[in-house]
């Protein structure tokens, strides 16, 4: 009787896993978007978008090899759905970080996930918490000179967190509706073709031995990893779980940019960054009682 208490339920291990594969897709995310900088500068955020996309998508089609005649309306139309978010929110994340701080634009990205957080466990008091996350997205925006947050670039990172919040929503029904891997590698295709009127107009810029070698080691980091341990995360955690997790982003976005970007921060921004991720151990604790 006590081996049998003491061994893990199979609803906690996988829970347990879930979160392993968030945490090293988040960390895949923040170093792949840091390591962008140098081709985003050379070659533009469209074009690197594009690129990445179109590299991503090819090496999983080779691998997971997608019957596409067998599939249904219903999961062409989710491929095609979950495909267009994914273009949207890339080019406009990675608009956002060629215009202002990485740890800022993760930030604001982030109230998207945790919106839809909030909005799965019922809203009420916990509206909160998305209060205290914009209060620190505002602390982030100033670094002590002035404000850092170019109106431009704040207006992309807020369509990308749009499509960040609508990203998880569709993900998790892709998941379910696709054997394996089959959903993200049609969906990957569906945002490569999306991401292409923007990022065919500089491709040629970025044909040599050098961009293209530089895009295929980006692609694998941004979005071929992260995207495949999210959607194998999504059939092992709850949609409202898996973005209170994704709260950490902000974090590992502002240590990628220090380590990788050399983009220090003041106190009060690093409070700022403190304020978002509380908000996400907020949402957590409200929904406990409701699991």
């Amino acid at each position: 009787m006590a081996d049998q208490q003491a061994m893990p339920r199979p609803g906690n291990t996988g829970l347990l896993s879930g979160v392993l594969l968030c945490l090293a897709s988040m960390s895949s995310i923040q170093f792949g978007s840091a390591f962008s900088a140098t081709a985003i500068s050379a070659y533009g955020p469209s074009t690197t978008t594009f690129f990445r996309l179109i590299m991503a998508a090819l090496v999983l089609a080779l691998v997971v090899r997608p019957p596409m005649r067998s599939y249904s309306r219903e999961q062409w139309l989710s491929a095609l759905s979950l495909g267009a978010t994914m273009a949207a929110m890339t080019l406009c994340f990675f608009a956002a970080i060629d215009r202002i701080p990485l740890g800022l634009a993760v930030a604001i990205e982030f109230l998207g996930p945790l919106a839809v957080a909030t909005w799965s466990l019922g809203g009420g008091w916990r509206l909160v918490w998305p209060l205290a996350a914009f209060a620190g997205v505002v602390l982030l925006s100033h670094d002590g000179a002035g404000w850092v947050g170019d109106p431009v670039g704040v207006l992309f990172a807020c369509g990308a967190g749009i499509g960040w919040g609508t990203y998880i929503i569709l993900m998790k029904k892709t998941g379910r509706m696709f054997r394996g891997l089959e959903g993200l590698s049609m969906s990957l295709l569906v945002a490569a073709v999306a991401a292409a009127p923007f990022g065919l107009p500089r491709a040629a810029e970025a044909f040599n031995p050098e961009g293209l070698g530089m895009m295929l080691g980006l692609a694998v980091l941004v979005p071929l990893l992260p995207y495949a341990l999210e959607m194998i995360a999504l059939r092992r955690m709850p949609t409202s779980a898996f973005g209170i997790l994704m709260s950490l982003e902000p974090a590992l976005g502002a240590l990628a940019g220090f380590l990788v970007l050399g983009q220090p921060m003041t106190p009060f921004q690093m409070l700022g960054t403190a304020l978002v991720v509380a908000a996400s151990a907020g949402v957590t604790s409200g929904g406990d009682d409701e699991s």
